[in-house]
């Protein structure tokens, strides 16, 4: 992933913190704490071990989480102010491709797409198709989704989020459940793409290509810099952890 230029104003997180609530509204468990940061290059690689917080960071761009203190903008919305036009800009994809395709054919799941983007009835599957045959997918327009393999089955669902035309594509673990060959065609397909991408994962190959990274340990920003050097900061991270040492105090 090698873009650097930013299509659009970029993410910024302002001092944001997120924690689990009881019914009386106290805080229960954090999740995030004071975490500002700006995500300004078009690929940018957010790691850390698994409960660092990260998955969490990656849905506030989403506005799928909000923040209990501070703020987050994306392109210059603030997710608090106005969550909705956020959710029309940021497209989510989820490392479970089963958990967003929703329709029996990959046909109508990328035409329910298009229905909710006021595409009439006439278009939507001349639409679909062409969508489906960008993805190599054209062939597998009328098949049971449950028949498709892991890899078809995660790019379909990268197909309909772009269907959506979004801003914005966070990735959270993408290529977790796909073996090296599909691993390597959601990688690359995610390189071309012309929007900002925030890829969330563990795949420090990808990660490393990034020109911009953060890595996130016990919810706290712990690194920023390039994709690389993040990368490198994490390995040492996980050595200092594995040999006894405890999380850096964190600032980049």
């Amino acid at each position: 992933m090698s873009l650097s230029d930013p299509p659009g104003g970029g993410i910024t997180f302002d001092g944001v913190s997120v924690w689990t609530q009881d019914a009386a509204g106290n805080r229960v468990t954090p999740i995030l704490a004071d975490v500002s940061l700006s995500l300004t290059a078009a690929r940018v690689a957010i790691i850390g071990a698994n409960g660092s917080g990260k998955t969490t960071l990656a849905k506030l761009v989403a506005a799928l989480v909000l923040p209990n203190l501070g703020r987050v903008r994306v392109n210059g919305v603030d997710t608090t102010v106005s969550a909705r036009e956020v959710i029309r800009q940021v497209g989510y994809l989820f490392s479970d491709p089963d958990a967003q395709i929703i329709m029996p054919t990959p046909l109508e799941d990328i035409a329910l797409t298009l229905r909710y983007r006021g595409v009439g009835r006439k278009e939507r599957d001349r639409r679909a198709l062409e969508i489906l045959d960008e993805f190599r997918l054209a062939d597998h327009a009328h098949q049971p989704v449950q028949t498709l393999s892991g890899g078809q089955r995660q790019l379909l669902a990268l197909a309909g989020v772009l269907a959506a035309e979004p801003a914005v594509l966070v990735c959270d673990e993408p290529t977790t459940r796909l073996d090296l060959r599909w691993r390597h065609t959601i990688v690359e397909r995610l390189s071309a793409l012309p929007q900002q991408v925030v890829l969330v994962t563990h795949d420090l190959e990808a990660a490393a290509a990034c020109p911009q990274g953060a890595v996130i340990a016990d919810g706290r920003l712990i690194a920023t810099g390039s994709g690389r050097d993040c990368v490198e900061r994490y390995r040492d991270l996980i050595a200092a952890q594995l040999a006894g040492g405890s999380v850096p105090e964190g600032k980049p």
